[in-house]
């Protein structure tokens, strides 16, 4: 549309030397934090969006006044934790859209005078609105669904305007799509091989540099399911298209994937009990059971070689990694995100993913942490981590 600007950026990867000689092994950072929203929701929530506005496109291609009429009156309808939500915020703002964004009383003050602050920079003062409700994202989401949903015309009769667009945060085709996008510039980010027995092994793979493994955090499972999805995890192959392994992680208290590997069934917490609010999904997709009923291991102990290991670690160490992260990265990022860059700080990267490796082997690896980012942390916040845990 000519009116519309892409609402997401090719972010960068980096090597990151602190982190690595921790690691033993070559961890590079991919920035999601930098997205304009301050996460990797802005890739596929706007990834979603925009195919919405292709499709009202096609509607009449000889007469763009209609479909261009349709657009204009469009609403967005978001729940989120709070990264989803901003997300969809942000990208409406830059659309010049309405959104409304439900999400649960979990979420911080912080979170929600981000989400109003938008305002400020919006067409108009009431372009974003931002409501409170429910335990959790799936009592939020259920009352998104019922009050502005539920008929054709529940949002019209609200005075939202007639053609309500649900996002969601992480459960639709569109959002893996986005997600995948990720992979694709990591691909073309790393560098070369650059000693003989990667290039060699480079040279077998077929392959551009060597991506060995790939470490996210997983709240309902968007993100892992487009890294698989780039990774060829979701094609009939039993190495994928790369063979790259995938380190999914969670807190504990929001562990929703990790429960359902380790009960080899598809679970529904009771509840969502960790700091780490922005990975509150009490189930995780249907596809994300999936991909983990058939490439993952749980490896909390050491993982067993499979594709996909999934694993948790506490709401103290996802803070503090924090806390550490900023000193040796110079990036802030909250706990979901945390959660990634803990299994360097406390030894899981190597346990799951170099588990029977030499260290000469080891520190050959090449491994990437996506940097997921998400808004809800201050130096305050920070701070009370340092003196918490």
């Amino acid at each position: 549309h000519p009116t519309m600007d892409k609402p997401w950026i090719e972010t960068p990867l980096i090597f990151s030397g602190p982190l690595s000689r921790v690691a033993g092994c070559n961890i590079y950072l991919k920035l999601e934090n930098l997205q304009p929203s301050g996460s990797f929701k802005s890739r596929y929530v706007s990834v979603h969006l925009l195919s919405f506005f292709c499709i009202l496109m096609t509607l009449n291609p000889n007469n763009p006044d209609v479909p261009n009429a349709l657009i204009n009156d469009v609403h967005f309808y978001c729940s989120s934790g709070g990264n989803a939500g901003l997300a969809c915020a942000t990208t409406a703002v830059s659309l010049r859209r309405r959104a409304t964004i439900v999400v649960p009383d979990t979420t911080s003050p912080w979170m929600i005078d981000k989400l109003q602050a938008l305002n400020d920079t919006a067409p108009s003062p009431d372009t974003i609105r931002v409501i409170q409700t429910g335990a959790n994202w799936a009592q939020a989401d259920a009352y998104l669904r019922r009050a502005f949903l539920s008929s054709a015309d529940a949002a019209s009769k609200k005075g939202y305007g007639p053609r309500a667009v649900y996002v969601p945060p992480f459960d639709h085709p569109d959002v893996w799509a986005g997600a995948a996008t990720l992979v694709d510039e990591i691909r073309a980010q790393m560098p070369a091989a650059d000693n003989q027995q990667q290039q060699q092994q480079q040279q077998e793979e077929e392959a551009a540099p060597l991506l060995h493994g790939i470490v996210c955090s997983v709240g309902g499972g968007g993100l892992l399911n487009g890294i698989c999805a780039g990774l060829g995890m979701d094609r009939d192959s039993d190495q994928g298209l790369s063979g790259t392994r995938v380190l999914a992680v969670e807190t504990c208290g929001a562990d929703s994937l990790h429960a359902s590997v380790v009960a080899g069934e598809h679970v529904t917490l009771p509840g969502i009990t960790s700091i780490a609010t922005s990975l509150g999904a009490t189930r995780v997709s249907a596809r994300t059971w999936e991909l983990a009923e058939r490439w993952s291991s749980a490896g909390n102990g050491n993982g067993n070689g499979k594709l996909l290991t999934s694993m948790t670690v506490t709401d103290a160490e996802a803070a503090i990694a924090c806390v550490r992260f900023l000193d040796d990265a110079r990036q802030m990022v909250e706990p979901a995100c945390g959660a990634t860059v803990a299994v360097v700080y406390n030894g899981a990267l190597r346990r799951c993913l170099g588990e029977g490796m030499s260290d000469e082997e080891w520190r050959g690896k090449n491994m990437v942490l996506v940097v997921c980012g998400g808004s809800n942390v201050s130096f305050q916040i920070l701070d009370g981590y340092l003196k918490a845990y």
